[in-house]
C-alpha cells in the first residue's frame, strides 16, 4: 500500500499537491478509478478513487474515513541538539518517526555545532517517514528551542536528561515508570555544560544513562527513543 499525505482534507473530495499527484500519476502509474490511501497526519487514513488523474492536482473521491487511534497511551518527546551533519540529524527524525514518538523538540545547547535549522525541510522528512511505516498520526516538530527556556516549560510527566557524565547512576530503562508521558534530552557531541546539567536537576530533570558505550548524538536520541517503546510495548 502507499500512502499520501494531506492535512487539510474537507467535503467528499480530496486535491493531492504537486509532489504527491505527481508521484501518484507519473511515477506510480495510477489512473482513474485506482484507489488510493491517504492520511491527514492527525490520525485520519482516508480511501479514495482517483476521479481526475492530474500530475499536478489529482482529484479522488472520498470512499471511507477510518480513525486511527494512536498507537501509546503515553506521550514521548525528545528534546536533541541538531548534529553538524544534516543528514545526520534527519537519519535520526525518519529512524524516530518510524519507530513511535509524539514530539521532537530541536535543542540549542551552548555545545551545540549547529545552530540553524530548515524546519520545513525537517518536516519533510518525517512525513517521508511517516508515509513510508504506513502511519496515520505526524509527530511535531517545533521551532529551535533554547536549554534554558527548555528546562523551565511546565511537563507533567518523567524528565530525564542523558549524560555520559558520572551524575548519571541510574539507567533510563530502570528509573522511567511503563505508561508515563516523557520527555528526554538528548545533548550535543560535546555532552551539556555543567551549567546545564544543575540548571537541569533544579527543575526537576534526572540524569540517566543509556549504557556503557559512548554515543553520538543520534544514535543515543534513536536508543532512547527506542527504549521507551519496548519497555511500553512488554507491558
Amino acid at each position: 500500500m502507499h500512502l499520501f499525505y494531506n492535512p487539510l482534507v474537507t467535503g467528499d473530495h480530496l486535491t493531492l499537491d504537486k509532489s504527491e499527484s505527481a508521484h501518484c500519476i507519473r511515477v506510480l502509474r495510477l489512473t482513474s478509478n485506482d484507489i488510493i490511501h491517504l492520511t491527514d497526519g492527525k490520525g485520519k487514513l482516508y480511501t479514495a478513487k482517483i476521479v481526475k488523474p492530474d500530475v499536478k492536482a489529482c482529484l479522488a473521491e472520498i470512499e471511507k474515513v477510518t480513525d486511527v487511534p494512536r498507537e501509546r497511551n503515553y506521550s514521548l518527546q525528545i528534546a536533541i541538539s541538531p548534529t553538524k551533519n544534516s543528514e545526520r540529524f534527519e537519519w535520526f527524525l525518519e529512524k524516530a518517526t518510524e519507530i513511535g514518538t509524539d514530539r521532537i523538540i530541536p535543542l540549542l545547547c551552548r555545545n551545540s555545532e549547529r545552530r540553524i535549522i530548515k524546519e520545513e525541510r525537517l518536516r519533510k522528512v518525517l512525513i517521508s517517514a511517516m508515509k513510508q511505516s504506513l502511519k496515520a498520526w505526524l509527530p511535531e516538530i517545533t521551532s529551535f528551542t533554547s536549554f534554558d527556556k527548555l528546562v523551565r516549560q511546565q511537563f507533567n510527566g518523567g524528565k530525564f536528561i542523558a549524560t555520559c557524565s558520572e551524575t548519571a547512576e541510574n539507567h533510563l530503562g530502570r528509573i522511567y515508570e511503563r505508561g508515563s508521558d516523557i520527555m528526554i534530552i538528548i545533548g550535543p557531541e560535546g555532552d551539556f555544560r555543567q551549567e546545564e546539567m544543575e540548571l537541569a536537576m533544579e527543575n526537576g530533570f534526572i540524569p540517566v544513562s543509556l549504557g556503557k558505550s559512548r554515543l553520538r548524538t543520534e544514535t543515543a536520541g534513536l536508543v532512547a527513543c527506542h527504549a521507551i517503546n519496548l519497555i511500553n510495548m512488554l507491558s
